[in-house]
């Protein structure tokens, strides 16, 4: 009977030698990849509307990342250079992605929904220097509207509706079914 088994586990691998790999021609020819809405990818730092940094420089994120991936140093902003609303603006912001296992934790401490995770899951390089994304590398691109900081805040008619207001690129899916804007 063990002859028989033996037989049985030969014949799978002669059957699979001659089959194409499905790997055949990535990243070229590759079909993409489609992540959950919930996937945990690459961060982001996100903008207010009129383009200043929601980061404040609190530095939560990187005091509840378990791996100690993130490293955040805070600046004052002064009326001649403001890059936030708030009294600090996220000065030095880096992200280890060699440390880092993509748990989550660092979205769900920040207080202003500066940082999010979204869905670019191919992050893989040539050096482990270029795994170390800096404040630039994880900014949100400027929008229509949208100015470059420094520049002093542009509120809305009020400002509840400059901090409560979600940006166009679409609704926070981390809360589904709450509106947020009053």
């Amino acid at each position: 009977m063990a002859f028989l088994d033996a037989w049985k586990g030969f014949a799978i691998t002669f059957a699979t030698q001659f089959r194409k790999p499905f790997t055949q021609g990535y990243p070229q020819k590759g079909r993409q990849k489609v992540t959950a809405p919930r996937y945990h990818g690459r961060h982001q730092l996100n903008r207010w509307p009129d383009g200043l940094e929601k980061c404040v420089g609190c530095e939560l994120c990187a005091w509840v990342c378990p791996s100690d991936a993130i490293y955040v140093e805070g600046g004052a902003n002064t009326d001649q250079e403001r890059y936030s609303p708030g009294e600090r603006y996220g000065q030095v912001y880096q992200i280890n992605y060699l440390r880092c296992i993509f748990c989550g934790l660092c979205i769900e401490a920040c207080p202003t929904r500066a940082l999010t995770m979204t869905n670019e899951f191919k992050l893989a390089d040539t050096s482990r220097a270029k795994l170390i994304y800096t404040k630039e590398e994880l900014l949100a691109p400027l929008l229509e509207g949208m100015e470059a900081p420094p520049h002093p805040r542009r509120l809305d008619d009020d400002e509840r509706a400059y901090f409560t207001g979600l940006p166009d690129t679409g609704p926070d899916v981390r809360l589904p079914g709450r509106d947020l804007v009053a």
